[in-house]
């Protein structure tokens, strides 16, 4: 890709990427997608100019792996957040003039008219099914049904993550997207010492990485995992700020078995986690494509997984599924009693993980944004995506 945006420098263009916390990624998939495919668009000669809320005064820096960073604030109520912080970064793009607009998160959708004004052509990333998460309550799930709809109207493209969310999108709205799933870091040669740190030897405990949010279903795992007799610790990583009452029912639902380490920030520790587990555990059902799952099957680490047809598009073979902390429970001892059985799984793990690559996703982002531009001069005349705007941010 890098090659390839050297030998045509003509086409070269500015792309702003709105809607998320920004860059450096913690855990979300739209920061780590953003960090991974920004780097790229870079590598290949494009502008690209990140949108980022929440950093503390002394780590706003002015770029990141080449990426332009604008950080602008945000109101500090849940419901409120994204939506402020991207009208504020939208006002911003159109007086900056990207060549293309990629906006993050269908919760984003009343905004997008203004970009369209503005004649930027935006594509929305839609994300999961949004209006299914219990966080919303009524008001909130009803928003998100309605933002899917506007998403729908006033979007140039709309990017699905996964299969079944590109499919949901066509047969209730008669609309295609373009199915750009997230790439799965390769993680090789991950030591141990980090969990170490913590405890912890290799193969010799089970693992979740999650906000505590209800569709993510830690409760549901936890609660497995203290019914079966499993013999090895369960490492919980994650928290949810929003989520007191959940979080609260989650411990409730632990024994002394269960080692909570709430949010692990050093990614080379987190690596660790992930790629010394016996087996990762992963609850997600409504987001498309997660990245901790793309985490963990790069890890090479086997997975049992919450049973949704995201879940199973990634993993298939590869993956055992639960509905319940039943079925949780009975795989909780499984994993631990037949552990050819899981290692042979943490090898198809690897397999899979082959076919989600980063190059890939940001080839296929570079190709979008191209798309995109290319419909501006069809709408204005210009004759080239380079010539049309060209200033700094």
């Amino acid at each position: 890709m890098q090659r390839r945006g050297r030998q045509n420098a003509r086409k070269a263009i500015r792309i702003a990427l709105i809607g998320t916390r920004g860059v450096p990624a913690r855990y979300g998939g739209f920061e780590t997608a953003i960090e991974e495919v920004g780097q790229r668009l870079v590598a290949a000669g494009h502008e690209v100019i990140v949108y980022c809320r929440g950093a503390e005064p002394a780590e706003r820096a002015d770029q990141y792996l080449g990426m332009k960073l604008v950080h602008l604030p945000a109101m500090r109520k849940r419901s409120l957040e994204t939506l402020s912080h991207t009208a504020l970064s939208v006002i911003h793009a159109i007086f900056n003039r990207p060549d293309a607009a990629i906006v993050f998160n269908a919760a984003n959708a009343p905004l997008l008219p203004l970009l369209r004004l503005a004649r930027i052509p935006v594509a929305t990333h839609v994300d999961g099914l949004e209006w299914k998460r219990a966080k919303w309550g009524p008001v909130g799930q009803k928003y998100y049904l309605v933002c899917e709809r506007l998403a729908v109207w006033w979007s140039k493209e709309l990017i699905s993550d996964a299969r079944g969310i590109a499919d949901y999108y066509t047969e209730k709205f008669r609309k295609p997207s373009r199915l750009i799933t997230y790439g799965a870091p390769v993680l090789t040669a991950v030591g141990s010492s980090r969990i170490a740190e913590l405890g912890l030897e290799p193969g010799q405990y089970h693992l979740v990485v999650a906000r505590f949010e209800p569709e993510n279903h830690v409760e549901v795992i936890v609660r497995g995992y203290t019914a079966s007799k499993a013999k090895l610790p369960l490492v919980v990583v994650g928290s949810a700020p929003y989520a007191e009452k959940y979080t609260q029912d989650v411990h409730a639902a632990a024994n002394e078995a269960v080692k909570f380490l709430g949010g692990v920030w050093d990614q080379e520790q987190l690596d660790e986690l992930y790629a010394n587990a016996l087996v990762y555990w992963h609850g997600h059902s409504v987001g498309g494509t997660n990245p901790s799952l793309l985490r963990a099957i790069g890890a090479g680490t086997a997975v049992n997984a919450f049973d949704v047809n995201f879940n199973r598009e990634v993993l298939q073979a590869a993956g055992q599924f639960f509905a319940n902390s039943n079925e949780a429970a009975q795989q909780f001892e499984q994993v631990e009693q037949d552990l050819e059985g899981t290692k042979a799984r943490a090898a198809h793990s690897v397999l899979r993980a082959r076919d989600y690559d980063w190059d890939d996703v940001a080839a296929a982002y570079e190709k979008l944004s191209l798309d995109l531009a290319r419909v501006v001069h069809l709408d204005i005349g210009a004759h080239s995506p380079v010539e049309s705007r060209t200033q700094p941010v």
